[in-house]
């Protein structure tokens, strides 16, 4: 079966790629993708370039797809093999560019190689024949699902690396304060003082669906999403077009808090819905106020995952602060496939080093949630 190159997704009818989709998790929806593309926030010279890959029948029916970048860095992939790169520049071995297959800017795990069966396999297999005749050094996935690992363990030349991630599990609470009993005496007193901190402060919160939040709102919304990157000295990776795009194509997942005080909008937090889980995205903030940041980014979606009886509420990847707040540690995965022997056998002796650490620290990390023991 003939593989097809796609580097514009509004190139192809959204139906057809959804229809690939093993669920619902709004990443990786046409809408969001197209998205990123149309509103410039990949492509150009934004170091990735789209070059998606299709199967499909001869009548037409894509059988599988992968959503796939040529980059020239590794920014915004949060699979973090700068050090790779940098071993292989003074070894004089090219590391750039590559291949990636993943979301953009999203460290979010779901489906990779979407469709199944035999076209799946082909598909993969011949990203992997044809790395050395585009000059590529390599073909990286990133935050895979179960049915991706699957196909991909003892497979030759993939290396499986570990990541940590913390996610809050809603365990059929009645509401904040069923959570807030199921915490030790200590740390259902510390968050409690934290929202109490906030109220405080005259600040209030006021949800959002796509549908809801005008050009001003999002004008708002960037302008906080922004500050988060400034305030470090960067560029943000998205352009103030995606949001607006996102919100024409994909409403009815968006969730943005709006925090205020006194009426005056001062943070916000910008969040996607999906299956039963919410997927804490982006935050900013235009003054700073204490505490706010726990309450905007944790407490507000918590509440939200109680409210509309959502089973999981995924903050973001970093941040071991998570923890207190309830946020178990989950284990992620992502697989390598590097074309060049010594870098494969360097990076596989350091994986398997890397990946017993991962595993002693997602272990240790849950010696400090905060849930009452029996």
């Amino acid at each position: 079966m003939p593989i097809m190159t796609l580097n514009r997704l509004a190139d192809l009818q959204p139906a057809s790629w959804d229809a690939l989709l093993p669920d619902a998790q709004p990443f990786l929806r046409h809408a969001f993708l197209s998205a990123l593309e149309d509103s410039a926030s990949v492509g150009g010279r934004s170091g990735w370039h789209p070059v998606h890959r299709l199967i499909a029948d001869d009548t037409g029916r894509l059988l599988a797809a992968m959503p796939l970048y040529v980059k020239s860095h590794s920014y915004g992939e949060y699979v973090f093999d700068w050090g790779w790169a940098d071993a292989c520049q003074r070894a004089g071995i090219a590391y750039y560019p590559k291949l990636l297959c993943a979301v953009p800017f999203s460290p979010v795990s779901g489906a990779r190689v979407l469709g199944r069966g035999e076209a799946a396999v082909e598909l993969l297999g011949e990203l992997c024949a044809g790395l050395e005749q585009q000059g590529l050094s390599s073909l990286h996935i990133n935050f895979t699902t179960p049915a991706c690992d699957a196909l991909l363990r003892g497979r030759a030349g993939w290396l499986e690396r570990l990541g940590c991630q913390y996610h809050w599990c809603n365990r059929g609470y009645r509401d904040f304060q069923d959570f807030l009993d199921a915490l030790t005496s200590r740390k259902r007193k510390q968050l409690r003082k934290e929202r109490e901190q906030v109220a405080g402060q005259g600040i209030d919160f006021d949800w959002r669906q796509g549908h809801q939040l005008s050009e001003a709102d999002w004008d708002f919304v960037y302008q906080c999403y922004a500050n988060t990157y400034q305030v470090r000295g960067q560029a943000p990776y998205l352009t103030r077009a995606f949001f607006s795009l996102l919100a024409e194509r994909m409403p009815e997942a968006i969730r943005v808090v709006l925090a205020r005080q006194r009426s005056r909008p001062v943070a916000m937090a910008f969040s996607l819905l999906g299956d039963d889980s919410l997927y804490g995205r982006y935050w900013g903030c235009l003054a700073e106020f204490d505490r706010l940041h726990f309450e905007t980014c944790f407490y507000q979606g918590m509440q939200l995952a109680i409210d509309e009886g959502l089973a999981r509420f995924d903050a973001g990847a970093q941040g071991e602060h998570k923890l207190i707040r309830g946020f178990e540690p989950v284990l992620t995965r992502s697989w390598h496939y590097l074309r060049h022997p010594g870098l494969h056998a360097a990076v596989a002796d350091f994986l398997e080093q890397e990946r017993a650490g991962v595993l002693v620290y997602a272990e240790d990390a849950r010696r400090y949630l905060p849930y009452r023991q029996g």
